[in-house]
């Protein structure tokens, strides 16, 4: 396993981090198979395990931290969020002062761990002064319950306005911001990536496999597979257009031709920037683990970067004037 540096920040995390938010808690089986993955993870060097408190109500925290018990703490890059209801009180949501003190120690409990390595905002909350959420962080990170603390699906303005609050009040740094990335979702390429590396954040992305279209299990023509999330999920479900299924039809093929699979192939692809710290996967069983550690072995050339460019339409943004 590969590592990199967060950001400007001593911190190294694998490539390569698992996610873990499930669903379906009761079915003995699935859990079985996912404690199953998060081991073979550890095995295979993955050290950074991502997590939230608003995940299946608190139960995917409490499966992690229960599957991660019997490991090393010190190996290990534990993160959570604060931010979605955890609660029906008026003040347990958001980024308050007492919503995230209160979450922390819920967190920690669930994690059975005394601190966080990584603590994020889960989402910004306009309700809330950013200085008390960032003070917040701050004191969190001077009592030793969290080590670094970052942010998730803020903007660059959001995000630059806070670096101005934490400059002012002399505040323990922002280290990591946490924004969606893949072949589907390129918008950090725009202008955030950037933004990042002038202030030494690191970038830890989620859904690098597009909510599972990049795995190419969706296919043209053909059924929804029995027990995949577009099954229960609409978000997904709206992805899977014909449009979209002709790009991962095509992506499929350019994989097969490098001799490797979609899913791989979307995730060395999206490791392919230096600027990307950790891609945060959400492999529920061994055989997708297996399938995304074989993304550290690939390196896609300029020439299939520039095909997938192509395919999408995508070019970076930028403003002209006369």
């Amino acid at each position: 396993m590969k590592y990199r540096q967060l950001g400007n920040q001593g911190l190294r995390v694998s490539e390569l981090a698992l996610g873990s938010w499930m669903t379906d808690v009761s079915d003995q089986s699935k859990q079985e198979l996912a404690a199953q993955s998060i081991r073979e993870a550890y095995d295979n060097g993955i050290n950074f395990f991502d997590c939230a408190d608003a995940y299946s109500g608190g139960a995917a925290e409490r499966f992690l931290g229960q599957a991660l018990h019997e490991l090393p703490r010190k190996e290990l890059v534990m993160s959570s969020k604060v931010f979605f209801p955890t609660g029906e009180g008026t003040n347990d949501r958001g980024l308050s002062r007492k919503h995230i003190m209160e979450s922390i120690d819920q967190s920690l409990t669930n994690l059975q761990t005394d601190y966080l390595d990584l603590y994020f905002c889960h989402r910004f909350d306009p309700e809330t002064p950013l200085v008390e959420t960032l003070t917040a962080l701050s004191d969190l990170v001077d009592q030793g319950k969290i080590l670094y603390y970052g942010v998730s699906e803020w903007t660059p303005v959001q995000l630059l306005e806070a670096q101005l609050v934490i400059e002012e009040h002399g505040l323990h740094p922002l280290s990591v911001v946490q924004p969606q990335y893949n072949m589907f979702d390129r918008y950090i390429e725009h202008e955030l990536l950037d933004v990042c590396a002038a202030h030494g954040w690191g970038v830890v992305c989620f859904s690098p496999l597009a909510q599972g279209l990049l795995t190419g299990k969706y296919q043209p023509g053909k059924p929804i597979p029995a027990g995949s999330r577009a099954t229960y999920q609409g978000q997904i479900k709206a992805m899977l257009t014909d449009a979209n299924l002709a790009k991962v039809a095509k992506l499929t093929a350019m994989a097969e031709n490098a001799g490797t699979d979609l899913a791989s192939y979307a995730l060395a692809w999206a490791l392919r920037d230096t600027r990307v710290t950790s891609l945060i996967t959400g492999a529920s069983k061994p055989s997708q683990l297996a399938s995304n550690l074989k993304a550290e072995t690939l390196t896609l050339s300029a020439e299939e970067c520039a095909q997938i460019d192509e395919l999408f339409g995508f070019k970076k943004f930028h403003r002209q004037v006369g």
